[in-house]
């Protein structure tokens, strides 16, 4: 069994959403928020106090404060993007690690005790640079990142948990900001990532978004502004609208728009042409890398919410010739497979059977001269190669009297070094000699954590350079470091035991702004109710009045 001090986490760190799961008494548990809910919105604020606001009360202010409040960030994770916050400008990394902060607290609330070591699951085709980050944002939230898993593979091995016999799995994971499509086949307690695919910029935001679009094409003015709280109206409406399941979808505008809008399935078809045939090539590429067709494929499985979409699901099945599979819900299947790989980690014994493997999802080399061409890029490890892993490859020199030979290491699939991500580079000595008289042998060894050990060997003197691409990203000293952790520390956080009722009033304050003539009237008066409840500083009456405004909120079918 596993120790009291060795609990198995499992964290999924979503665009949209996030969620922690325990492995407990051979299953995997999930951890309710402080407003009891699995699921936490991915969205950061700061209220007029100055103290941050992670999850639901954070989304609300989404529509009533845009200015102030960040989310989707995950899809920026590795870029020089920046969110103004308050006085503050905050990196990707550093809001995720917010998210990961309120999610350790949610843990230690829930089981009693401090957590530490987490298994944290990413899109499968997150760069090299984006995995560090992550690694990064779990630093900062006081976590150690003992491994991190591709987001399909997690919720690959939760439903292996249900399996008894062989089977060919397609993940199809659409979540909020991230596409993956993963081949995995199940037997004897082998859970074999065979292919994945993706696109890092691709998800239900998309579709939101251009939903948003068209309703902006439709209300703007002649002078073509709209101002940024009543952007945010726009998309929170489309957000709304794109949930429906089936039939006409409409687009309830609040004010100064007023308006609802009628969009028919064919409609939304054209609407959402475009990133529906961006699904398409990371799906086809995946069976490719498998060297399988579709008819291979025994079980299609939707991963990511925004699989529960009527065209998603459609596209999907179209593709594949049989009809997707949601046993468990998409939202919190990452967050349970991710426990399952903390309790094989630890050896648990209920999951001591599973063995898993993984692949690289993207290629792996460095920067060569071939063909009169300068700056192309030479694989050494092909994506898709099972991982742990360790291939070689020959160089020569190109100049008379070369004494120095760059390595520099990147990843991805163009011709172009210029056009793949870099990673890392360093210099080999080689002796002086005419071009091609000195070989180099260039090992990369790739190990399931992302761990990347270059080996650079010369022939002739066979004196071997090491150089190990750790998991610090690139262009971040320790002083970067600090001064992430300093801005976090500045932040003040509120009670755990506030946040529903501040949930409550942004959300009732959300509600307001939405809102128009009766409508709004009975909004007000729940305002009224609940503040007045607050301002009684009773912890009873503060808690029936808000689940008093929370049932009339749902008889109003009001979200």
């Amino acid at each position: 069994m596993t120790a009291p001090n060795e609990l198995a986490i499992g964290i999924d760190l979503g665009t949209t959403n996030s969620a922690i799961a325990v492995w407990r008494n051979g299953n995997a548990e999930l951890i309710p928020n402080a407003l009891g809910h699995f699921l936490t919105p991915s969205v950061v604020s700061i209220d007029d106090s100055g103290q941050v606001l992670v999850g639901d009360a954070a989304h609300s202010r989404l529509v009533t404060r845009p200015q102030e409040t960040a989310a989707a960030f995950k899809r920026y994770v590795g870029s020089d993007k920046q969110y103004q916050l308050g006085k503050q400008r905050y990196t990707p990394t550093e809001l995720c690690a917010l998210i990961l902060r309120s999610l350790k607290a949610d843990a230690e609330a829930f089981l009693g005790h401090a957590i530490s070591e987490v298994v944290i699951s990413v899109p499968a085709y997150f760069s090299d640079q984006q995995r560090k980050q992550v690694h990064l944002a779990a630093e900062l939230a006081d976590l150690i990142a003992v491994r991190l898993i591709n987001e399909p593979t997690a919720a690959c091995l939760a439903y292996s948990l249900h399996e008894s016999h062989e089977r060919r799995f397609l993940v199809f994971d659409l979540g909020g900001g991230t596409f993956d499509v993963t081949v995995v086949e199940h037997a004897d307690g082998f859970v074999d990532v065979r292919a994945s695919a993706g696109d890092n910029r691709l998800g239900g935001e998309d579709f939101t978004r251009k939903l948003a679009d068209y309703v902006i094409d439709k209300v703007k003015t002649d002078d073509g502004d709209i101002a940024l709280n009543d952007m945010a109206k726009i998309i929170s409406a489309s957000e709304s609208a794109k949930k429906i399941g089936e039939g006409d979808v409409v687009i309830n505008l609040p004010e100064p728009f007023a308006q609802s809008m009628s969009l028919t399935p064919f409609m939304l078809d054209e609407i959402w042409k475009e990133t529906m045939l961006r699904l398409s090539q990371p799906l086809r590429q995946a069976l490719s890398d498998a060297r399988i067709t579709p008819e291979d494929i025994d079980e299609l499985i939707f991963v990511g919410g925004a699989t529960r979409l009527r065209q998603v699901q459609q596209l999907a099945t179209r593709l594949i010739g049989r009809f997707g599979k949601i046993s468990i819900d998409p939202d919190l299947v990452v967050a349970m497979g991710a426990a399952t790989q903390a309790a094989c980690r630890l050896r648990d014994e209920a999951v001591e059977e599973i063995v898993l493997t993984d692949v690289s999802p993207f290629s792996l080399g460095i920067a060569s001269n071939r063909n009169g061409q300068v700056d192309v890029f030479s694989p050494i490890i092909e994506r898709n190669t099972v991982i742990p892993t360790s291939r070689v490859e020959r160089y020569y020199t190109t100049t008379d009297n070369q004494t120095v030979v760059r390595i520099a290491v990147y990843q991805g699939e163009r011709y172009w070094v210029r056009e793949n991500i870099f990673i890392n580079e360093f210099e080999v000595t080689v002796p002086e000699n005419k071009a091609g008289e000195e070989a180099i042998d260039v090992r990369f060894s790739y190990d399931i954590n992302g761990l990347l050990e270059v080996d650079v060997t010369v022939l002739s003197t066979q004196k071997t350079t090491q150089k190990i691409i750790d998991r610090t990203p690139v262009g971040m000293s320790e002083d970067d470091k600090a001064a992430s952790r300093e801005r976090l520390a500045m932040l003040k956080v509120h009670p755990r035991d506030k946040l529903p009722n501040i949930a409550m009033s942004e959300k009732l304050n959300r509600l307001y702004e939405e809102k128009l003539a009766e409508e709004r009237q009975l909004v007000e008066e729940l305002i009224v109710a609940f503040t007045q409840a607050l301002n009684s500083q009773d912890e009873r009456i503060i808690r029936e009045a808000r689940e008093s405004v929370d049932k009339q909120l749902k008889v109003l079918g009001f979200s």
